[in-house]
């Protein structure tokens, strides 16, 4: 079943409360900041719709509050991808798909990057698989996309703060809009 813009809105406007993981903010909040980080950034409108929705998948598929706690790996990075997949380009999806796996790859390219991370990313990326060994990190990053999912995966790390001003989620919306297929 595709989504609408209506759709996605509604997911928000219900579920959006929930707490983001073991962070601080909510997961409208995280959407909400990640966006707002992407738009600061210049960042094209289908990436800044990317950071939007990378983590619409946690809303689709309602697993609880800090699921990495309890050893789950809901796999949001792939479960929202059917829905929107009618609805955006692959440089809206892509990102998405891609941004876990640009943890992994930050965590093998970056020395500095893992210490950076919060808890519950720490706790997620061993669900995750781990950090990639070098030779993966390189095939990644020869990927289409996967410079902006390391892009979206800074700012998704960044979209953690209880005081970050952002846009209304209106906004966004219409930004949505104007990169939505047909």
């Amino acid at each position: 079943m595709a989504l609408s813009l209506a759709d996605i809105r509604h997911l928000f406007d219900k579920h959006g409360s929930i707490a983001y993981s073991g962070e601080p903010v909510t997961q409208l909040q995280h959407a909400l900041q990640s966006a707002t980080l992407a738009e600061q950034a210049g960042a094209s409108r289908e990436l800044i719709v990317a950071a939007l929705l990378h983590d619409l998948g946690h809303l689709l598929n309602l697993q609880g509050e800090t699921p990495s706690g309890r050893g789950i790996d809901d796999l949001h990075q792939y479960f929202a991808l059917p829905f929107l997949r009618p609805l955006f380009s692959d440089a809206v999806l892509e990102p998405i798909r891609l941004h876990v796996d640009a943890k992994r790859c930050l965590c093998a390219i970056d020395a500095s990057y893992h210490a950076r991370l919060s808890a519950d990313s720490v706790r997620s990326l061993q669900l995750q698989g781990g950090v990639f060994d070098d030779e993966t990190a390189q095939a990644f990053l020869a990927k289409p996309f996967a410079r902006d999912a390391i892009a979206l995966r800074r700012w998704d790390d960044e979209a953690k703060d209880t005081h970050r001003v952002t846009r209304a989620l209106t906004h966004f919306m219409e930004i949505a809009a104007s990169v939505a297929l047909g």
